[in-house]
């Protein structure tokens, strides 16, 4: 059975908001351009610039503990470098990611939007080549949305596909195909992914990524439901290409 891709999204900063794109250049061994290519120290963290390694997600602000983050409306401008944060429609922060005093200014607005939050001052970090994904190896996410339709059919209410932090979306298959891949190559459009792992989910699936309400209990529905809490799946791009919306996707 062959799918379409319906949707692409990076995370600039993670934590923050996502940006949706209609085409994308892939990179083997890699995860999108700029996804989640920086993140904030909760206070100070064992991450070194110069030597960077995978840290647990808790070293960072994250959904999972700290919703108020999805009440934030992030634009990110790749040429620049330049992210801008806006609350209720009104640009409340912005600074270039790439510089000292650009990272300050929405450090400084972190600080005290998230002050009831922090171990300590919030600090942006990155380093060249890494991303701060929740898994060591470099991957992507993808998520089918046949599987989120039968999710909302047991729940009784819409459910946003953002809430699973999704790179890559897919339709027109059955729920649950997307498990059936772990282990083998997957073609989006003319670029080889090989699917690694279920994703277990976490409490940040709980969180409106538009409202930043927690008003679902979305792994424990999933445990009732089907006696695990895994939803989407990791690959690692094996190819270079680029894809887009449109694409289609196969194993």
């Amino acid at each position: 059975m062959t799918g379409t891709l319906t949707g692409i999204y990076r995370y600039p900063v993670k934590g923050l908001s996502a940006e949706r794109l209609d085409r994308v250049a892939l990179t083997a061994g890699e995860t999108l351009p700029f996804d989640r290519a920086w993140a904030i120290e909760n206070g100070p963290s064992r991450f070194d610039p110069e030597n960077p390694c995978h840290l647990p997600k808790v070293a960072f602000l994250m959904l999972m503990r700290d919703e108020r983050l999805a009440s934030l409306d992030t634009r990110f401008e790749e040429e620049s470098q330049r992210l801008v944060l806006r609350r209720g429609g009104r640009q409340v922060a912005g600074g270039d990611l790439t510089t000292r005093s650009g990272r300050q200014i929405i450090e400084q607005f972190i600080a005290a939007f998230m002050a009831s939050s922090l171990r300590g001052a919030p600090r942006i970090v990155s380093a060249s080549g890494h991303s701060f994904t929740d898994t060591a190896a470099k991957s992507v996410h993808v998520i089918n949305l046949a599987s989120v339709r039968e999710l909302e059919r047991l729940a009784g209410r819409p459910v946003n596909p953002l809430r699973f932090r999704p790179n890559l979306i897919v339709d027109g298959l059955k729920p649950w195909t997307e498990f059936g891949w772990v282990g083998h190559e997957i073609a989006v459009g003319a670029v080889r992914l090989r699917v690694t792992a279920r994703t277990e989910r976490c409490a940040a699936t709980n969180v409106d990524p538009e409202t930043g309400a927690r008003d679902m209990d979305i792994p424990a529905t999933l445990q009732r439901e089907w006696r695990h809490t895994d939803f989407g799946v990791y690959a690692e791009v094996m190819t270079d290409g680029e894809i887009a919306i449109g694409a289609s996707v196969e194993a």
